[in-house]
């Protein structure tokens, strides 16, 4: 149903946005909440108070400072979850550093790409982490780190780094031991670190995220402490944290939704922070939950599904959750309810956003009807506006689909050293055109369908995969479904569903199809159906459809359709 009003929301609030930049907001929060506890990271058997966490973090920013590194210069961060991970975070927010965040996940030419492309003067990295050897990694890249003075590094790869800055006991050839930083700093290092924190502004740059594009380099959204620190504050105001909640965080913290959301959401509200493992494990996330009495939890949708199907699941003791945030990816409403239903996550929201956008533009109240909660991404952040448009820019009526724009604080500045692809990405007006295909109602409430990248045109018709998605997962053999269009001669594009099936079921692509019949159009039957154990997925959850349509158009040797 359409409707008269226009899709245009803003988000009012009686909550003033924090005005400061977020090092003087830290010092003053650990001020406030001095012997609560901030940090509990369990598999570094590690707990720091927030006044703990303050002393750590100084010391860690004099000496940054100490090598010489300037405001405004940029420090990569590639490494797992980790106590050093925060650490890093809050201190090179107080140096006024620019912290620039390198996906676990990268290999060396990606990274080589990431600390050239924005110039980084320094790299704090982890020694390895699963299959990756950063430190193999990195001399590969910079060999003259065999004989260069620590911190004085010349490579003609890597033409800006300078210091390479390493986790762990063992030292490195070339390398800064991070530990070393930690010394505890003069009274004339604090003295300065206190007097640059007077000068910093809180629209000065503070973080470069990479944004895993399908094609082409990743680009790198330039965030603000103004950004950053007003979405994690009112991304905890919207799942009611309070001081001495205690959040449960297995996202990575290289993205927004583990150092936004789960990071800056706790230091705003005096709640804990819990690193369950240096990646997620759904073993670990449920001994931290039930040891730790954790009140929150944050997972994408595949990582919730991973822990209610885990086979010791019913061992554990979840009754200390209330609420939470399930974000990333599309969020199945089966998902949605088993965790409402099994992990007691009665207060439970869905967020959407994109790191663009710092990054939360809409999340669903605590206290929304179930029904709501489970269909649609929640209202409009506060501070926030978002209008629908349709192809020519213009805004649609409620209930009718189109491209989510969002304009407000949250914005980025912009994508770092690419002023054409911000040009494209933010309008003259301020509006950051997202790609995402969504529809507002009456009362507010968003719900995406789609990506505009993902429109599927099966013979004239067009279909979002997200609906074929939702009505697959109702049957009881479907843990997880992805669906997408492939090339096809008669028709442009066919629909094809990859299905992960429950442990205890098994059903053929007939059953498949049989559950459709009579109850979806004809069109929107996949027409190939391939059932598998995973899907292709960023570090972060996100899907990879463009590495399932590439698959299956080698699978079954299909061409692009040529179109005049």
């Amino acid at each position: 149903m359409t409707s008269n009003i226009p899709s245009y929301v803003h988000g009012s609030t009686g909550k003033e946005l924090i005005g400061q930049t977020l090092g003087r907001y830290f010092d003053e929060a650990c001020a406030r909440h001095a012997e609560r506890e901030a940090l509990v990271v369990r598999h570094q058997n590690l707990r720091l108070s927030y006044a703990q966490l303050r002393s750590r973090v100084d010391a860690l920013a004099c000496g940054l400072m100490r090598l010489g590194l300037k405001p405004g210069e940029r420090i990569g961060i590639w490494s797992q979850n980790n106590a050093e991970w925060a650490l890093t975070q809050f201190a090179t927010a107080k140096a006024g550093l620019t912290l620039v965040n390198i996906n676990p996940a990268y290999r060396r030419a990606e990274l080589e790409y990431a600390l050239n492309k924005v110039g980084c003067r320094a790299l704090v990295l982890s020694p390895a982490f699963k299959s990756s050897d950063y430190l193999e990694m990195i001399t590969d890249l910079a060999p003259e780190l065999g004989h260069c003075e620590p911190g004085l590094l010349r490579s003609h790869r890597l033409p800006t780094l300078e210091m390479v800055i390493r986790m762990g006991a063992e030292k490195s050839a070339g390398m800064i031991s991070f530990d070393d930083l930690l010394a505890p700093p003069a009274k004339d290092e604090l003295a300065e670190l206190e007097l640059l924190g007077e000068r910093l502004q809180f629209d000065d740059p503070i973080n470069i995220q990479f944004t895993s594009g399908t094609t082409g380099h990743p680009k790198g959204a330039t965030l603000s402490h103004h950004n950053i620190l007003n979405n994690g504050f009112f991304v905890g105001e919207a799942i009611k944290l309070v001081p001495g909640d205690r959040l449960c965080i297995p996202v990575p913290l290289y993205h927004c939704f583990g150092m936004v959301m789960g990071n800056l959401g706790c230091l705003t509200h005096g709640a804990t922070m819990v690193y369950p493992s240096e990646a997620f494990e759904p073993l670990a996330v449920l001994e931290a939950v039930a040891a730790e009495k954790c009140t929150a939890l944050y997972g994408v949708p595949t990582m919730f599904i991973a822990m209610l199907d885990h086979p010791r699941f019913a061992e554990f003791d979840l009754s200390s959750l209330r609420t939470g945030i399930m974000a990333g990816s599309s969020c199945p409403i089966e998902v949605m309810k088993r965790v409402i239903d099994k992990m007691n996550m009665a207060e439970v929201t869905i967020a959407y956003g994109m790191t663009e956008t710092s990054p939360v533009s809409f999340q669903s109240g605590t206290d929304d009807p179930i029904d709501r909660r489970v269909s649609t991404v929640g209202r409009i952040m506060p501070h926030l506006e978002v209008k629908i448009v349709d192809g020519e820019g213009r805004i649609v009526p409620r209930g009718m689909r189109g491209e989510l724009c969002t304009r407000g604080y949250s914005v980025m500045l912009g994508y770092w050293g690419d002023e054409a692809r911000t040009r494209e990405a933010i309008d003259a007006a301020g509006w950051m055109h997202t790609g995402d295909l969504a529809v507002i109602d009456d009362e507010g409430f968003c719900n995406i369908v789609g990506r505009i990248k993902d429109l599927v045109i099966r013979g004239g018709e067009n279909i979002y995969p997200r609906e074929i998605e939702e009505f697959l997962y109702a049957h009881p053999q479907i843990l997880d479904v992805q669906v997408v269009g492939v090339p096809d001669q008669k028709y442009g594009e066919e629909l094809c569903a990859w299905i992960i099936l429950r442990e205890e079921g098994s059903i053929s692509e007939d059953d498949v199809r049989a559950f459709c019949q009579g109850q979806i159009a004809h069109y929107k039957i996949p027409r190939y159906i391939q059932f598998v154990d995973s899907f292709p997925m960023t570090v972060t959850g996100k899907i990879q459809k463009f590495l399932i349509r590439q698959k299956m158009k080698e699978t079954l040797g299909l061409e692009e359709v040529k179109t005049a």
